[in-house]
């Protein structure tokens, strides 16, 4: 073994050992900055041993995109869906179908080693999705980001995810919330596997609405930017097929190595998600715990979420657009922002009429 590699050994689920060579420990990954020192890949590497267990939590029986870097996170950014060259035999995979309707597998992260071996290829963010290997047409956690618009602090991100939960809550479910590792939080909620993408998002969409309705001055539902203002955009577009978010626990690519943690809703407005750090969490977590433990111990119905966005269908209110590599769906708003569309140039359906 070279002097500038390490072999790093974990138990796997059947106990036997699992060895991972991280080459060029010493790398650095994210550069020092005022939150603290240089971070090289063995940091990186002891940071997920130390946190392994939540993380592994959010990450395991899942299909997982990696969000890798060449040369640190000042360098190439690229995601990988297709499992990197190399992977390990004792790692598994599960095929995943993606809004184009191609199919291909997807890494599946179960335990340490593997977590440690897509390290070793440059991952820095770790993204699941909300499905299990065995089903992957049927969510399981029903997901939404709360992303504050220039002009909002995280002390308004704070209003809105707090009404956000009143909102899921009084649909009949129980929502988790983290930090984002930048500006915003994440809310998720587990639920019952028997709705498909689609109406998956339906019901966030319900679920947004209502919320926008009850504080239209601080959130908004409004896809396009320049109709956003200086609220906080619900995206509800998370809950698409092939949409993910940073995983509990997990680094983000952003100067300081800030983490996406998750926190009680006590926590929510005490804690200042930017000392939430590589170099701080795992303390927090020693000190605090898994605010996530419990997030799958009872599944909730997505029914009343739904019953909101049926309840807009009567109200007028119908779709809404979907991200641009995703296939043309019926009834979604035209895919042009509005300062750019000339009304006589789109027909009802949204599609541009040709030899406009």
């Amino acid at each position: 073994m070279p002097a500038d590699a390490l072999t790093l050994t974990a138990p796997g689920p059947d106990g036997e050992e699992r060895a991972v060579r991280l080459s060029s420990p010493g790398k650095v990954v994210w550069p020092a900055t005022e939150a603290g020192a240089a971070i090289t890949k063995a940091d990186l590497a002891a940071y997920l041993e130390a946190v392994s267990k939540p993380m592994l939590r959010a990450l395991a029986d899942r299909p997982v995109t990696l969000q890798r870097v060449r040369g640190g996170i000042e360098g190439e950014e690229f995601y990988s869906k297709n499992p990197p060259k190399g992977v390990p035999e004792w790692s598994r995979t599960t095929t995943c179908t993606y809004p184009s309707g191609r199919s291909h597998p997807q890494l599946v992260i179960d335990d340490l080693a593997t977590l440690w071996w897509t390290a070793q290829m440059g991952t820095v963010t770790w993204h699941p999705w909300p499905v299990r290997s065995g089903d992957n047409d049927h969510p399981d956690e029903l997901r939404i980001d709360l992303d504050p618009q220039p002009g909002r602090g995280f002390a308004d991100v704070v209003e809105a995810a707090r009404g956000l939960r009143e909102v899921m809550t009084e649909a009949g479910l129980t929502p988790f919330v983290k930090t984002t590792g930048n500006r915003g939080v994440h809310v998720f909620a587990a639920i019952e596997p028997r709705l498909e993408f689609l109406e998956v998002r339906h019901a966030v969409i319900g679920l947004a609405r209502e919320l926008e309705r009850r504080m239209p001055e601080l959130v908004t539902t409004a896809w396009w930017r320049e109709e956003r203002g200086e609220r906080i955009f619900v995206d509800f577009n998370q809950a698409t097929r092939d949409r993910t978010l940073a995983a509990a626990w997990s680094t983000r690519i952003l100067p300081g190595a800030p983490v996406s943690v998750p926190l009680t809703w006590e926590q929510l407005g005490d804690v200042d998600p930017a000392a939430l750090t590589l170099h701080t969490v795992p303390d927090f977590l020693a000190e605090h715990g898994d605010a996530w433990a419990g997030l799958h111990r009872e599944a909730g119905s997505v029914d009343g979420a739904y019953a909101l966005w049926e309840a807009d269908l009567e109200r007028g209110l119908g779709e809404l657009n979907f991200p641009p590599d995703h296939p043309k769906m019926p009834g979604e708003p035209p895919r042009v922002q509005p300062s750019k569309k000339v009304a006589e140039h789109w027909d009802a359906d949204g599609n541009r009429v040709e030899g406009t």
